[in-house]
């Protein structure tokens, strides 16, 4: 009999809430599927996916996944694994260069006989890439009793599919026992034509609508049976305390505050939900109560559709354009820094094409004269003040900061497309990353992972 972990949607990396202890937690949650598995003796570690919560991981975060990675290594147990959308890049993977090290194996087309289970793998692709996705694997070799896929991707019959899985399971060139996949971050197993399709779960809750414990699959092949999936929880998660809050009519912020004092919350992520009807409350005094009694991280989430107020409210705006204008005025900034700046803010030049003109052009004005971004004196708009081109009207400080963060993701999934070819080999098919560097991927994107990252 072969046994195998079935993890996933590790995510390692995640500063959830711009907690520097939930970053950790990510790391730490790996690290206990690693040890169930060498205290185990499992035949290999089979990873689906999304490993790293980002393409571009710090260097903490790398440290901790080699030294994991090690500890599996010596003791012979295999770490097999695809690319997910987060942590896909346009060329070489991680997984490559942990694969250069001995430390793991990046399945494919070709089979990777582990025992007499002959193990394939489908990287993550791009929803607009399936169309012509040939299924195409190397035959199974003879002293095989199972085939089993590892893929990563919202597959049918599970909720938010988008991806055909009878269609994989018809063109597929072998015939598949199982199914093991990521990216739906609620565990979930269904029989398909024949076949057994599974997700693990991700290892910690990437987001509040997680509410099941975390786990991973356990999977058993045995010679002439169907394979056996069960599920195993992780022992050492950090601990969410839900607190849901029915208001009656007339109850408010005192009646929300005395749930919050039923829970312990020390150490806790703690997440209240608020429904019904009553007044309207102010989060920051419940998650203030939540903070001093102990909890890690507190979050008020309002459902309630309240009532607009009787008094009419106008809101007027300044236009941000001359806001922009204004502030980058007082600044004070040489003349080089505001041609950066000029050309960050530029509507007609495209996301992905930003940081290449910016370092660019940062090297060219340093060549010629290293002082060129010293502070410049004090002096009166000019032409090229009154004719920048300003942030996109509407958007607010957030807003900005927001794209701007996000650029830098965008940028490499256009880089990612353009490089990429029409892939019909599952395997050199490089995956496409839906997740930019610590921005949140949109529901409807078709780079999303399930989980509404907070």
């Amino acid at each position: 009999m072969t046994r195998v972990i079935h993890t996933g949607d590790t995510h390692i990396g995640y500063q959830q809430y711009n907690s520097p202890e939930r970053r950790r937690d990510f790391l730490s949650a790996f690290r206990s599927v690693a040890e169930d598995a060498i205290d185990d003796d499992v035949d290999a570690v089979i990873h689906a996916g999304d490993l790293f919560h980002d393409r571009r991981p710090n260097l903490v975060d790398l440290q901790g996944t080699v030294e994991i990675l090690r500890d599996l290594e010596e003791a012979d147990v295999p770490f097999l694994a695809v690319v997910g959308n987060h942590e896909g890049k346009r060329d070489a993977q991680w997984l490559d260069l942990f694969s250069d090290l001995g430390l793991a194996i990046r399945l494919g087309a070709e089979p990777y006989m582990l025992d007499d289970v002959a193990l394939y793998g489908l990287d993550f692709v791009p929803r607009s890439r399936r169309e012509n996705l040939e299924y195409e694997f190397d035959p199974v070799p003879d002293e095989a009793d199972h085939a089993a896929l590892v893929s990563h991707g919202l597959f049918e019959p599970f909720p938010h599919a988008d991806w055909d899985t009878e269609r994989l399971l018809t063109e597929a060139t072998v015939e598949f026992d199982a199914v093991l996949l990521g990216d739906n971050h609620h565990p979930d197993t269904a029989e398909l034509e024949g076949t057994w399709v599974t997700y693990c779960g991700s290892t910690e809750r990437a987001s509040a609508s997680e509410r099941e414990d975390r786990g991973y699959n356990l999977v058993e092949f045995e010679p002439g049976e169907e394979p056996a999936i069960r599920r195993r929880g992780i022992k050492a998660t950090r601990e969410f305390v839900f607190v849901d809050v029915d208001l009656a009519e007339g109850e408010g912020v005192d009646r929300v505050q005395e749930r919050v004092h039923q829970h312990d919350l020390e150490d806790a992520v703690v997440i209240v939900t608020v429904e019904g009807e009553g007044r309207p409350i102010t989060p920051a005094a419940v998650e203030e109560l939540a903070l001093d009694r102990g909890a890690l991280v507190a979050r008020v989430n309002d459902r309630r559709e309240l009532p607009d107020e009787d008094a009419d409210v106008s809101v007027s705006f300044a236009n941000p354009d001359d806001a922009v204008r204004k502030r980058v005025r007082e600044l004070g900034l040489s003349d080089a820094a505001r041609e950066l700046d000029r050309t960050v803010r530029n509507d007609d030049l495209a996301d992905a094409n930003v940081r290449e003109r910016v370092e660019r052009r940062v090297r060219e004005l340093l060549e010629d004269d290293d002082t060129a971004f010293e502070p410049a004196p004090n002096r009166e708009p000019d032409d090229a003040d009154t004719t920048a081109v300003a942030a996109r009207e509407g958007e607010t400080d957030a807003d900005l900061e927001e794209s701007a963060s996000a650029a830098d993701g965008d940028a490499d999934d256009d880089d990612a497309s353009a490089g990429k070819d029409d892939a019909t080999d599952p395997s050199p098919a490089d995956s496409e990353a839906g997740s930019e560097s610590g921005s949140t991927p949109s529901a409807d994107s078709e780079y999303a992972s399930l989980g509404d990252f907070e």
